[in-house]
């Protein structure tokens, strides 16, 4: 029989040494949804496209958790679990909204996006850009997504490189929410065990703070303490960027 496992979550924000805060979350503990987003395109645009982003992805689990016989806007692919689906509809939705307000000062509008969705005794991840989702089981941390960088694509293509902190084009994406049409994410299903921690985080976290300090701040008593631990850590070694955490533990 599937155990079903609950979710306790919590998010933290800060502006961080920036002068706007670009970053956006979601912590949706009744619909098993949590999202993390890393706005882009100038002034007010960043912010612009991750928190409609929010909106609309919230939005689309609402309805078609509310109403299973709701029309969706694309059709299923037949490939994918329904869980998949949903998800795969809601990223696609989000880059149709955002792209729909890309003018004027909003013209070169994006967002990163990490997701993930509960499903029972699995989850279902997404991910466009360089926003990672980790997780810790016992004392092990692995990191679950590999970002969508120029950095991760020329060293998949074995170009010799220096380390990432050192390669000057390191906040170059090659994908997001956005900047093209119809886009889609990158999807991956987890199994789930009681006890995990997860992290889902901007680039102004993961960016200063090494994998094995993270599992040591993750596992930081409750899941409140851990999620404001790293943010205050990776501020206080130096982050530039917004600063970005969402913590969940599985029971």
């Amino acid at each position: 029989m599937t155990r079903t496992l609950h979710a306790h979550a919590h998010a933290h924000t800060t502006t961080g040494r920036r002068s706007q805060n670009e970053d956006a979350f979601l912590l949706e503990d009744q619909l098993g949804v949590f999202a993390v987003l890393d706005g882009m395109g100038g002034y007010a645009g960043g912010a612009l496209a991750s928190n409609l982003a929010v909106q609309t992805i919230a939005h689309f689990f609402q309805v078609v958790t509310q109403n299973p016989d709701a029309t969706w806007p694309y059709a299923l692919d037949p490939h994918k679990s329904l869980a998949e689906n949903q998800v795969e509809a809601a990223l696609r939705l989000a880059n149709r909204q955002i792209r729909a307000k890309r003018c004027d000062q909003y013209a070169n509008m994006g967002s990163t996006v990490v997701l993930l969705a509960v499903q029972g005794d699995h989850a279902v991840l997404a991910h466009l850009g360089d926003s990672r989702i980790y997780r810790l089981r016992g004392d092990v941390i692995s990191r679950l997504t590999c970002d969508h960088s120029l950095y991760e694509h020329l060293r998949a293509a074995g170009v010799e490189l220096p380390s990432e902190a050192e390669f000057p084009h390191a906040n170059v994406i090659t994908r997001a929410l956005g900047p093209h049409e119809d886009e889609r994410p990158e999807l991956a299903r987890v199994d789930l065990k009681a006890g995990d921690r997860y992290l889902l985080c901007t680039d102004g976290l993961c960016g200063v703070l090494s994998d094995e300090e993270i599992a040591a701040l993750l596992a930081e008593g409750s899941v409140d303490a851990a999620c404001v631990s790293l943010v205050d850590t990776a501020y206080a070694l130096g982050s530039r960027d917004n600063i970005t955490a969402l913590v969940l533990e599985l029971a």
